[in-house]
């Protein structure tokens, strides 16, 4: 079906991309320019920023509590933004509305971001801290059972890297992975997968800028062979976390959420592929508030409340 029109009018009003080298500093500032006054954000029963202490050294997090509990399940988040942008803040809508639907403590990762921070300082703040929220379990509140990581574009690469490694690591406390339109592959070689032609233009997201916009992650040492870079690049998935992957029917990444989201099957991990029609790539973040895909949230929650700890295939 057609780009759902609300994106479609937004998505005609874009500027075109800015000629010349990309500069992080720009972009960022944009894109926090755009974050809303505190008073127009959903309320929560508290939100605070803390510095967790892992082993990658400090990492700022924020933490969303939705409601007055003794005890939470806890989902760690990583926001996306190819690496190099995104943040606490341009993310704080998303997790306040993950909050909201799946009634869990949400733990939002502030990880270093390339350029400044070579491959893999992003990837261990971010394992770093889920063994954070394990290692002060008390004193979050955390209720020993549910600890669900989730994360959109490049933030879903992160969460699948991070699935992998504590695997490999024989961490076996995260119970559920989330994967939000997900960058699973960095070799952009346009043949690879049917949905970088038929999506490569006028969804907002172009095939053509993957390659520019990755650069930055890249060009730090992170080899698009490494599954811990390109998580469908790993040969054996058995054992990991039950996964929900939700993919954008017009998005040049769709393919390969969808095709790891096959091999996660095929090595007998529960998995659930979740396509939603007319939307983009990072709908789940820019388009929320459109109806038919705040549904994301809803459906996030039931995969959680149906994939209690215990019950990993």
């Amino acid at each position: 079906m057609p780009l759902h029109p609300e994106i479609a009018r937004i998505v005609a009003e874009l500027p075109a991309p800015p000629r010349g080298p990309i500069d992080p500093a720009v972009l960022r500032a944009g894109e926090e320019a755009m974050v809303p006054p505190i008073e127009e954000r959903l309320p929560l029963h508290s939100v605070e920023d803390v510095t967790a202490q892992t082993s990658a050294g400090e990492v700022p997090v924020r933490i969303y509590t939705p409601v007055e509990a003794g005890s939470y399940g806890v989902l760690v988040y990583f926001h996306g933004g190819a690496f190099f942008l995104g943040s606490l803040d341009t993310h704080d809508h998303l997790a306040r509305s993950l909050a909201e639907a799946t009634g869990l403590r949400i733990v939002s990762v502030g990880y270093r971001r390339a350029p400044e921070a070579a491959f893999p300082a992003g990837l261990e703040d971010c394992a770093g801290v889920v063994r954070w929220v394990v290692e002060n379990g008390e004193r979050l509140g955390w209720d020993g059972q549910t600890l669900a990581i989730a994360g959109d574009s490049s933030g879903g690469t992160f969460a699948a890297a991070v699935a992998a490694m504590a695997h490999d690591d024989g961490f076996d406390r995260i119970t559920h992975q989330v994967l939000f339109t997900p960058s699973l592959d960095l070799d952009f070689d346009v043949d690879r997968y049917a949905s970088l032609r038929e999506n490569a233009e006028g969804y907002g997201l172009e095939t053509a800028g993957l390659k520019p916009f990755n650069a930055f992650y890249v060009d730090s040492g992170a080899d698009p062979a490494d599954p811990r870079v390109s998580p469908i690049k790993r040969e054996d998935l058995a054992g990991l976390p039950p996964a929900l992957i939700i993919t954008a029917e017009l998005d040049p990444l769709r393919d390969e959420g969808e095709r790891y989201g096959k091999r996660l099957r095929e090595a007998g991990v529960d998995v659930t592929v979740s396509r939603y029609a007319g939307a983009n790539h990072g709908f789940v973040q820019n388009f929320a508030w459109i109806p038919d895909y705040s549904r994301a949230f809803e459906e996030t929650a039931a995969f959680l409340r149906g994939h209690r700890p215990g019950r990993r295939s």
